[in-house]
């Protein structure tokens, strides 16, 4: 795989090519730009398989230099600081996406995974992307959900809830099949929480706005406007009976 690597500052960009070479056996080659400019150069004149670019650069942002790309036929990882922010947005839109200093082993686990998944859909993920970061039109918002076969645009309004199935989560839709992911609740606990999600049980996490009936009966357990009966733990008990309260 021929790969490009964008990064404004020189010693994190030599960094990010080093482990590359180390333990990415199967990109062969690499070439390297340090702002928006040259990033669209590079990628016009090298037309790289895979670019490592970084959400900061010195003369724009990573999302500058790809709105003034035509189209973008290759895979894309974004090199990010933690900035909770620009995580969570980059997991709404499921676009691979590594934190500085880089692992390793996450740098090769993410080379491994878009070997196995092509980039077909790429700019309506970026679309995602740029909704979250503009959070505009929140009941309009989409989530990316991804499967082994297929990737799924879905309004987090048509979410019911999610429900954990050991390291995967079943996202159970409004007039849709459902869809498992492989991917652990808490991770979308944190995603979802802003928009009114809870999580009521271990292996439960709902959409507050589809709750019909909350039964105090048997320990509790709510009611969805599926008919779906959810149970609530004791330890989430009071804290959702406030959250009612509140609403």
């Amino acid at each position: 795989m021929r790969t490009l690597v964008v990064d404004n500052e020189a010693d994190i960009r030599q960094s990010v090519v080093d482990l590359i070479s180390a333990f990415c056996p199967d990109i062969t080659e690499i070439v390297e730009a340090n702002s928006v400019d040259s990033g669209i150069a590079k990628i016009a004149s090298y037309k790289p398989d895979v670019v490592f670019l970084d959400v900061e650069l010195g003369d724009g942002t990573a999302m500058d230099l790809l709105s003034k790309l035509d189209k973008i036929d290759f895979h894309l990882i974004f090199i990010t600081a933690h900035n909770k922010y620009a995580i969570d947005a980059f997991r709404f839109s499921a676009i691979d996406f590594l934190l500085k200093p880089i692992n390793p082993e996450e740098l090769m686990l993410t080379i491994e995974k878009i070997k196995k998944h092509n980039n077909l859909r790429l700019n309506e993920q970026i679309e995602i992307l740029k909704e979250v970061i503009s959070a505009t039109n929140q009941a309009e918002k989409k989530i990316v959900l991804r499967d082994n076969e297929s990737i799924f645009f879905v309004k987090v309004s048509d979410v019911i809830r999610c429900e954990s199935d050991k390291s995967y989560t079943k996202f159970i839709l409004q007039n849709q099949k459902p869809i498992i992911v492989s991917k652990g609740l808490k991770e979308y606990e944190e995603m979802l929480e802003k928009f009114g999600f809870v999580r009521t049980h271990q292996s439960h996490l709902i959409n507050m706005s589809k709750i019909i009936r909350f039964d105090k009966a048997d320990g509790g357990s709510i009611v969805l406007e599926n008919n779906d009966i959810v149970p609530v733990s004791q330890r989430k008990k009071e804290f959702i009976l406030e959250t009612f309260k509140n609403l």
